[in-house]
């Protein structure tokens, strides 16, 4: 999460946003187990950061999909938002916002309800 942080914040910092971060979305490369590198792929729902003008296309996939991006009023902040839900999976196994179909699903996000099961060992 730290390599996919950075490179988010590279990104933010050079002026861009990514607007689609998921797991598909990101490369493992190594030569062995102790060095992995991750890499961000696939930028062709990115666009330029306009500093004080809030983006208003709704792009993005549904799990990850942030609440502002629904809103259509958003900037930058939504691949954090798509990076914690990574984040989320990598620890559950799961998405935290689940649903029949993509309205479902970013209907749940807007309501913003996250339930972390608990797993007993």
């Amino acid at each position: 999460m730290s390599q996919i942080l950075a490179a988010i914040a590279y990104c933010h910092e050079k002026g861009y946003a990514h607007r689609d971060l998921k797991p598909e979305n990101l490369l493992v490369v190594s030569k062995e187990d102790s060095d992995l590198l991750i890499k961000i792929i696939d930028f062709g729902a990115a666009t330029q950061i306009v500093p004080g003008v809030k983006m208003k296309d709704k792009i993005g996939t549904a799990y990850y999909i942030a609440p502002e991006v629904i809103k259509q009023e958003y900037d930058e902040k939504c691949d954090v938002w798509s990076c914690g839900i990574i984040m989320y999976i990598l620890l559950c196994g799961e998405p935290p916002f689940k649903g029949a179909n993509e309205a479902e699903i970013m209907k749940k996000v807007q309501m913003g309800m996250v339930f972390f099961k608990r797993i007993r060992i």
